[in-house]
């Protein structure tokens, strides 16, 4: 089962000689998305690594044999909208640079790899498996920010009863580059129709959810960022 994802890809300025220039695309780009993967443990840094995972050991969560990990999940989670179902108050999102192999190539954007920190000590993947993954509707084209990927910038804040705190902030010069990823996925690399998320930032304070999840990746090279908000809508739980 595939989803469809829409994005606004914003495109280089033509004055701008700090990349190659990009021809602006006048129409969103859509993506059917049949392959959805999220890359766990993605680290690139051992130290941040194993702090995430001392993070999530403290909830009851196991420790991977190999990093990075590499989740199947469902294409049909994917959501830009502003809103997910949620089971309960034990999920949390985590900010994420996504990358989507498009017809109209390969293109950048954030999203929130949202997991139920409940179910995540039972299993990682089911626990990723029963939360949506809000996705921007805005994104740029990979080749525009390669040559600078380090100085790319994750930021993501939480509302919680109204007070609303910074969740994750950083560089993403921490993690495994998506060159790296894609080579680790295999021979032909992020295949056509796949999505993947690439990782993420340590908790500021540890892990928590709340009622609002803002993500933001920011590019201070070219001046410009990709946001998204969503809220989350707890289902009541009957037994």
């Amino acid at each position: 089962m595939s989803s469809r994802l829409s994005f606004a890809v914003l495109a280089v300025s033509q004055g701008d000689a700090s990349v190659a220039a990009s021809a602006p695309l006048t129409a969103p780009v859509t993506a059917s998305v049949d392959t959805l993967i999220i890359a766990g443990w993605a680290g690139r840094d051992r130290d941040a690594v194993e702090h995430h995972i001392a993070e999530l050991a403290a909830l009851g969560v196991r420790r991977p044999s190999t990093t990075p990990c590499f989740y199947r999940l469902a294409p049909a989670l994917l959501s830009q909208d502003d809103a997910i179902d949620v089971v309960g108050q034990t999920s949390s999102g985590e900010a994420e640079c996504v990358l989507v192999q498009s017809d109209a190539g390969l293109l950048v954007s954030v999203g929130s790899d949202h997991t139920d920190r409940e179910v995540e000590a039972y299993g990682v993947t089911v626990s990723k498996q029963v939360c949506g993954k809000p996705v921007a509707r805005e994104a740029w084209r990979f080749a525009d920010v390669a040559a600078h990927w380090d100085q790319l910038e994750l930021r993501s804040w939480v509302t919680r009863d109204g007070a609303r705190h910074l969740y994750q902030e950083g560089t993403v010069a921490g993690l495994l580059s998506p060159q790296e990823l894609m080579a680790k996925l295999g021979p032909d690399g992020l295949p056509a129709g796949a999505a993947m998320f690439c990782g993420t930032l340590a908790a500021i304070g540890g892990v928590a959810g709340g009622d609002v999840f803002e993500i933001e990746l920011r590019d201070p090279v070219l001046g410009r960022a990709i946001r998204h908000r969503y809220a989350t809508q707890a289902l009541a739980i009957a037994d």
